[in-house]
C-alpha cells in the first residue's frame, strides 16, 4: 500500500520565510522545511495497481505554468485547532490544477473529496493547542507575504510515517506543467 497525494513543491528559497513563523505557539509540532507543499488532492492508501493508473490518470493534467504566492496565515479546527498553516492565494489555475487531481480520483471510483478546497502550506498539526492561543498566533502572523514562484510542475508524493517523528514525504513522480 502506499499513501499517496498530489501537490505541489514549495521553493527551497521561501523555506527560510515559512520557518520565521514556526515559533510562539504551545502544543505546536513545527513542520520540517522539506514537508513545506501545496496539497492539490489527498488520495490516501492504494494498492500498487491504483497508484500506477493514477500515476497514469495525473500524467494526462493539461495546465500552464502559473505564479503562486502565500499572504497571511489560519488554522483548521474551529473550536479545537488542529493545524496552523500559511495562506496561498488562489488563482484560476491553481484551482483548475485542484479540480483535475480531484477528477483523476473520482475516475478511479474514489469518494468525492468532501473538504473545500484550502490551498495553503502545513506550518504545524496542533496537541492541546488552546483557540486563544491558536488565534493570538495567527493574528501575530496575519501580515506575512512571500515572493511569487512560477508553479511548473507538481509532484505524486508518498507519506511515511515514523512513531514520534515527522512525517517524511518523497516525490514518486513528476508532471511538468505546459
Amino acid at each position: 500500500m502506499y499513501r499517496l497525494f498530489a501537490a505541489l513543491p514549495v521553493p527551497e528559497e521561501l523555506w527560510d520565510g515559512l520557518s520565521a513563523l514556526q515559533d510562539g505557539l504551545d502544543g505546536a509540532s513545527w513542520r520540517p522545511e522539506e514537508n513545506f507543499h501545496i496539497t492539490l488532492r489527498f488520495f490516501g492508501d492504494l494498492t500498487h495497481a491504483q497508484a500506477r493508473d493514477l500515476d497514469d490518470l495525473l500524467g494526462d493534467i493539461r495546465c500552464p505554468p502559473f505564479d503562486v504566492s502565500m499572504e497571511g496565515t489560519g488554522w483548521f479546527g474551529r473550536r479545537e485547532p488542529s493545524a496552523v498553516w500559511a495562506r496561498v492565494r488562489e488563482s484560476d489555475e491553481l484551482r483548475s490544477l485542484s479540480a483535475q487531481c480531484e477528477q483523476a480520483a473520482r475516475r478511479l471510483g474514489f469518494e468525492p473529496d468532501r473538504r473545500p478546497f484550502t490551498p495553503h502550506v502545513t506550518l504545524a498539526y496542533l496537541h492541546n493547542a488552546t483557540l486563544e492561543d491558536t488565534r493570538r498566533w495567527v493574528e501575530a502572523h496575519h501580515a506575512y507575504r512571500s515572493g511569487p514562484f512560477t508553479a511548473d510542475r507538481f509532484h505524486l508524493y508518498s507519506s511515511h510515517s515514523a512513531k514520534g517523528r515527522p512525517s517524511r514525504y518523497e516525490a514518486e513522480a513528476d508532471y511538468v506543467l505546459e
